[in-house]
């Protein structure tokens, strides 16, 4: 069972919402404005929260912000708004998923599910290398911090488990849903603009010229390939 927080502001999907999810077990919290929704992130320490874009108050790229500053919850941004900005703006929030509404009870069960086993920690192994290191860039494991030249870099979650994909298969190409996999949790998330949009963040951040990268290259047709 989860403790799933969701806030959204219609009454009747809010609550259509708790009974899809309480019949499949889980706890559910509704919030209805995003101050909210923001605040019970943070006190009630829910297992994942289900944030909608479109709040009375404040947007959810501003509440998923704001959640960021102090609780590394799963995050799953649910909107109407089918758009590739959109999407960009969620993840670049902090949201570790996004979800156009309208969406079955157990698509968002799928993608719940998705999320949590991409927070799961990897089994120790005192044999294993302690960081992952390529063209200047440090992925310490046991933090886990990321530098680049010695710099720390502020990276989300999902560009974190994007980026430690790519620099465990240095040199090969991976293909938008091995890159799926390797970041969500699933290969089975159908939405692989989430692969385009987080490749296109973590390039602002690793790149010395995001326009031109060395580090992170597009394979057309194939996927994405460091070094």
């Amino acid at each position: 069972m989860l403790k799933i927080l969701v806030v959204e502001d219609n009454p009747e999907l809010a609550q259509a919402y708790r009974l899809a999810l309480s019949q499949r077990g889980h706890d559910v919290q509704i919030e209805g404005t995003g101050a909210g929704g923001a605040r019970a992130a943070i006190a009630d320490e829910p297992d994942v929260v289900l944030l909608d874009l479109m709040l009375p108050d404040i947007d959810g790229f501003s509440v998923c912000r704001h959640i960021r500053q102090d609780s590394d919850v799963p995050i799953i941004m649910l909107t109407a708004r089918d758009d590739d900005g959109d999407v960009i703006g969620g993840l670049d929030s902090g949201a570790d998923d996004y979800v156009v509404k309208p969406v079955s009870p157990g698509v968002l069960e799928a993608r719940i599910r998705a999320v949590m086993r991409s927070r799961r920690p990897a089994t120790a192994d005192p044999e294993a290398a302690t960081a992952l290191e390529y063209g200047g860039l440090r992925v310490d494991l046991a933090s886990p911090v990321v530098t680049r030249d010695g710099v720390e870099l502020e990276l989300s979650p999902n560009e974190l488990r994007l980026l430690m994909a790519l620099l465990e298969h240095q040199g090969q190409v991976l293909s938008r849903e091995q890159l799926l996999e390797q970041a969500w949790g699933s290969a089975d998330v159908p939405d692989l603009r989430l692969v385009n949009a987080a490749v296109q963040r973590l390039r602002l951040k690793i790149e010395e010229d995001p326009a031109d990268p060395q580090l992170l290259h597009t394979v057309r047709g194939f996927g994405y390939r460091l070094g």
